[in-house]
Formats: structure tokens, C-alpha cells, sequence
């Protein structure tokens, strides 16, 4: 009897030793966030990407008045050979393509692979509106940081008429790129007349 109770004793001081030298435990103040259901997987392609860029990009138009974005094959082919790029090299950086004419407005997002619906990707640029006031680029956000509007001031650049977006993954994460024309957010101009 007396080795089961020094066996314990044994056992317990690890254990004891371990709780006196681990820090304290500090008290947080009690948060409630809502949950978010979960849907499920999001349902993938380009069919499906296609549907929801549109929708999320023209309901964002059609709230400041600006005429919808028609869908671009070619914008979507050069955003695909990108958004492949950024995957593979497990990069985040905008393009250096060519300002002028014939230039293309981009716009980029990343999140775990998987994690996102599209049309949560894409609102997440939409949210950039509570930040945009309507001056001219680069003077467009009430945070004083450009990154904070721009994307939404490029989605409903009044004189952009045409997008394509695509989607390329590696192993942690999804990469969306949307491509307009003619491009938006040049400098010195306003999104909305």
C-alpha cells in the first residue's frame, strides 16, 4: 500500500511542479460572436465563379447607379494565368503589366484554401465601401490608406464595363484575381460621376 502511495506522490509532482511554473492563467473579458453557419463546401468552377462575380460585382453597381459589368473571356484567361502564378510561387503581389491604354484594373484576394464561398470572397471587397469617399485616387478612404477603398472603387469605376475573374489554389490557399477594362483607380480621377 505504502509503494501504490508513493508511486502517486511520484506521478504528482511532475505534475505539480509543472502547474507552479507555468504562467498565470489571465482573465479575458467575455466576448459573444455570432456564429456563422457553415454552409458546407462551396460548390467550385468556373461556371459557378463566373455566376458569382457577376451578381456580387453588379449588385455593388447597381447601388451607386453604375450600369453591370459584362464577362470577359479574355480578362478571365489573363487573370487564370495569374492567379496560377501567384499560387505556385505563394505569392501576394500585384502585377506589373503596362499603365495606358489597354491596361487592366485588377483586383486580388486570398484565404485558405477551401475556407470561402466566392461570393464571400468577392464581398469582401464590396465591404471596402463603408471606407470610400468619392475623390479622386488616391485621396479615397476615410482610413487614409488607398488599400481600404480600392478595390471596391474599382469594382464600380463608372467607366469599366467589362470583368473576368478566375481561381487557382495551392496547398494552403485560394487566390482569386479579377481583371477589368478599361481599368479604374487612375490617379488624379473619381470612381462614381
Amino acid at each position: 500500500m505504502r509503494r501504490i502511495e508513493a508511486y502517486r506522490k511520484m506521478l504528482l509532482l511532475p505534475l505539480l511542479l509543472l502547474a507552479a511554473c507555468s504562467p498565470a492563467q489571465q482573465e479575458t473579458p467575455e466576448r459573444h460572436v455570432e456564429p456563422r453557419p457553415f454552409a458546407g463546401p462551396a460548390p467550385r468552377g468556373e461556371a459557378r465563379l463566373r455566376e458569382a462575380m457577376l451578381a456580387a460585382h453588379n449588385a455593388a453597381r447597381a447601388a451607386v447607379g453604375q450600369a453591370p459589368l459584362a464577362w470577359d473571356a479574355g480578362l478571365a484567361r489573363d487573370a487564370a494565368a495569374y492567379a496560377r502564378d501567384l499560387a505556385r510561387r505563394g505569392a501576394f503581389e500585384h502585377s506589373k503589366q503596362p499603365r495606358g491604354p489597354g491596361a487592366q484594373g485588377e483586383n486580388l484576394w486570398t484565404g485558405t484554401r477551401g475556407a470561402y464561398r466566392y461570393e464571400e470572397m468577392a464581398q469582401h471587397w464590396v465591404d471596402e465601401r463603408r471606407n470610400y469617399l468619392n475623390r479622386p485616387i488616391p485621396d479615397i478612404s476615410r482610413t487614409g490608406k488607398f488599400i481600404d477603398a480600392g478595390h471596391y472603387a474599382q469594382i464600380v469605376w463608372s467607366t469599366t464595363t467589362r470583368v473576368g475573374c478566375a481561381l487557382a489554389s495551392n496547398r494552403r490557399d485560394d487566390v482569386l484575381v479579377c481583371r477589368y477594362s478599361p481599368a479604374g483607380n487612375v490617379v488624379g480621377r473619381v470612381a462614381l460621376p
